[in-house]
């Protein structure tokens, strides 16, 4: 018999613990809570996901609720959580303090500023005033009225638009400008109004079998790091390891029976399923979760690929081959007894968090459904008795805020043409493994020990400052071991301190790969749960809990953090390139010095461009002191296709000029206009068609589709600049190197 081609939707719902322990690190009890992103997070993204699926009854799908979240939203719904953010939305302004007021124009537009601030113009106004003439400015030429509106639209903006038709809510939207304290005092009860319904509205929901509620380990730590930080060489053998070793196994049935026993008293009944925090699995941490009573777990298919030693190769259109490898559960086999895993299709997964956003939703949509209807295809053809289930896993709050409207235009498209299609079938992961059990096993030793980043732990240690935190978090762990008195019982605090450093979400800011405007509260707060360690304790503290981690600062050359998708104009905002790699050119030794007029390079992707950003210094124009014409060369490693040589005059005949590329985009920056060009027999260049676009405003911006370059995903090329003029060879950079290109 033929089936539909199964689909299992994963929303992991997380944000890390911004509570602090009242730690006597400058805090007051009024402020125990850090950083806003519980609050607001939960009045956009956590209640309408549910609402908006609950429209489409055939569809079934999976949440994933972590503990420390749902704790950290049951104090707000109390009135008993308060961060700075919320301290300032609910101080009359008359009796603002300067240092608040500072604040306020700092971190008021924390938010993307495409789809939560520029929608609303009063609030885009402030934005702009605060861009185009500074902080200073602001301070300077504020009235009263300018910060409380900047209060009530911080709130505001951040409220889902399936609530616009609220009548009070609609009434603030209409208003726009002359918020008082009233207002505000109400925008916040409406908050904690939506936040009382989210707990409530995913038992019902999972009660009426549309939904399957999943849980994580307490405060979302790395098990596998937990067991034994030596975990980290398994997929990185050269790993530099922290100073001490960090094996506290027996912390993960505490993390497991404390996240257990929370989801029983919220949802009335037992999980299923267990989302291990960022997907990390290792053998030694499976029989604890066996143990425990949990059924299934989820991974990534770069952990499967490890395990199976198989690399899962894509086509031109993104698909995986070989994809009953992918698309079926296992059952892990251990002494402890069999648990399931899925694995999430990786590329899928991203496509939703990173790339969909910048497509109109109904092509968005379209795009998915597409792909989705090609594996069904491939399932029919592979005329398999047992259904294949795809798993789409990612984070199910960040990514909204890079779409329009939160992403409802696109989810409603996407689930009214799901609903219409008779051979997809949208499941809970526990419903698909009831019916149709996993039939592929694999020993349970086998398993690659790795996470969703790359298949290693590399984004949580390895780096010096993250192997300071866990040589910090390994002192403080053997001293709670050496006070055996201390039990859960008698010592909550202590326990509770612990646990919370043992989130996986301080290691993630610390070092390179990840950077935040709040990477030195991230370490403030680590410090903080240390610090609760040894003052439950009444142990001395040391002094090095007392200093930052590392050095918080900006940092010049580095590689991309991140998808990015910026609006190609020519101007350079500052949010869209934030994540994106970074070359100084400008301070650069050699031929290109200070006197430079490109200053900075800025590089990214998507799943659909690849984007090129250059910072001129002031006052450079093209056709003087900056030549009219810029050439990008690609150059492709390790693949055998025809060639040719850099086609200008007096190129030096130095690595990396002297290479042979294969394609060629040439911009007349006189006229911005392009001309697209690949390597032909005999070392010539035919012309060939692009949909590239290009900017000359402040700054040159650029996007290149991975459609001009006919590359398959995860494929490494390189890129070189090289400036010209009326054909003639100027300059390249970056100065003796390629920029180094994944596609995604």
């Amino acid at each position: 018999m033929s089936h539909p081609l199964h689909v299992a939707f994963i929303w992991h719902q997380h944000q890390p613990l911004y509570k602090s322990p009242g730690s006597g690190v400058s805090l007051s009890p009024s402020q125990q809570y850090r950083l806003p992103w519980v609050r607001l997070h939960g009045t956009k993204d956590y209640l309408d996901l549910v609402l908006l699926l609950e429209r489409y009854p055939k569809l079934h799908q999976t949440v994933n609720l972590v503990p420390s979240l749902i704790l950290q939203l049951e104090d707000y719904i109390a009135g008993t959580a308060f961060d700075p953010y919320l301290t300032a939305s609910l101080t009359p302004t008359e009796q603002l303090t300067q240092q608040q007021r500072e604040f306020i124009i700092e971190h008021f537009f924390d938010a993307n500023h495409h789809t939560l601030i520029d929608p609303h113009p009063r609030y885009a106004q402030l934005y702009e005033q605060r861009q185009e003439k500074g902080p200073a400015w602001c301070l300077a030429n504020w009235e009263l009225p300018d910060y409380s509106d900047l209060l009530a639209w911080h709130n505001l903006a951040w409220i889902d638009p399936l609530f616009w038709d609220d009548p009070e809510i609609a009434a603030w939207l209409k208003q726009g400008r002359n918020f008082t304290l009233s207002d505000r005092q109400r925008i916040y009860s409406k908050q904690r109004e939506i936040l009382s319904r989210i707990i409530p509205q995913h038992r019902k929901m999972q009660e009426a079998g549309q939904l399957e509620v999943t849980t994580t380990p307490y405060t979302h730590p790395i098990l596998p790091l937990l067991a034994d930080t030596n975990s980290g060489r398994v997929a990185v053998p050269n790993m530099t390891l922290p100073e001490y070793r960090f094996q506290w196994a027996e912390d993960i049935p505490r993390h497991l029976q404390k996240a257990w026993n929370l989801y029983k008293d919220r949802f009335g009944q037992i999980p299923r399923g267990l989302w291990p925090s960022e997907q990390s699995v290792s053998p030694e941490i499976l029989p604890y979760i066996i143990n425990q009573g949990f059924k299934w777990i989820c991974s990534d298919e770069a952990v499967l690929g490890w395990t199976l030693k198989h690399f899962f190769h894509r086509d031109g259109a993104g698909n995986v081959e070989q994809p009953e490898l992918l698309y079926q559960p296992y059952r892990l086999q251990t002494p402890a007894g069999d648990l399931a895993i899925v694995f999430r299709d990786h590329r899928l997964s991203d496509l939703i968090g990173f790339t969909y956003s910048a497509m109109p939703a109904k092509q968005a949509a379209a795009d998915l459904v597409g792909h989705l209807q090609a594996i069904a295809r491939m399932q029919r053809d592979s005329q398999s008795e047992q259904p294949w289930l795809v798993t789409i896993a990612l984070d199910g709050e960040n990514c909204w805020e890079f779409y329009p409207q939160d992403g409802k235009p696109f989810l409603e498209a996407l689930y009214q043409t799901l609903s219409n299609e008779p051979h997809l079938k949208l499941v809970t992961v526990s419903e698909f493994l009831e019916q149709f059990p996993a039939t592929a096993t694999i020993p349970g030793e086998q398993l690659h020990s790795g996470s969703w980043v790359d298949g290693s732990f590399t984004t949580w240690i390895g780096d010096p400052a993250k192997n300071r935190a866990w040589d910090y978090l390994t002192q403080a762990r053997n001293l709670l071991a050496n006070h055996p008195e201390a039990t859960e019982d008698n010592n909550p605090e202590a326990w509770e301190a612990l646990y919370a450093a043992e989130g996986s979400d301080w290691f993630w800011w610390f070092g390179e790969g990840h950077s935040s405007n709040q990477d030195a509260i991230f370490d403030q707060l680590f410090r903080e749960h240390l610090f609760g360690i040894y003052k439950a304790l009444n142990e001395p503290i040391p002094s090095h809990i007392r200093q930052p981690v590392e050095v918080h600062q900006a940092r010049a050359d580095h590689r991309p953090e991140g998808f990015i998708h910026p609006v190609i104009d020519g101007k350079g905002d500052e949010q869209d390139w934030d994540k994106a790699g970074r070359i100084e050119i400008g301070g650069a030794r050699g031929t290109m010095h200070n006197s430079s007029v490109i200053q900075r390079l800025w590089y990214g992707v998507d799943h659909l461009n690849f984007y090129l950003r250059l910072d001129f210094k002031s006052g450079v124009a093209p056709g003087g002191d900056l030549p009219a014409e810029l050439n990008l060369l690609w150059f492709y490693p390790d693949k055998t296709m025809v060639n040719s040589p850099v086609p200008l005059a007096d190129v030096p005949d130095a690595a990396p000029l002297n290479y042979l590329f294969h394609h060629l985009l040439e911009i007349n920056l006189l006229t911005q206009s392009i001309q697209f060009r690949e390597a032909g027999e005999n070392h010539q260049w035919h012309p060939r068609a692009s949909r590239a676009q290009v900017a000359l405003n402040n700054c040159l911006e650029l996007a290149v589709p991975w459609a001009d370059l006919q590359v398959p995903p995860d494929y490494p090329l390189r890129l070189i600049l090289v400036l010209a003029d009326e054909g003639r060879f100027c300059n390249y950079l970056p100065e003796n190197a390629l920029i180094p290109i994944e596609v995604p």
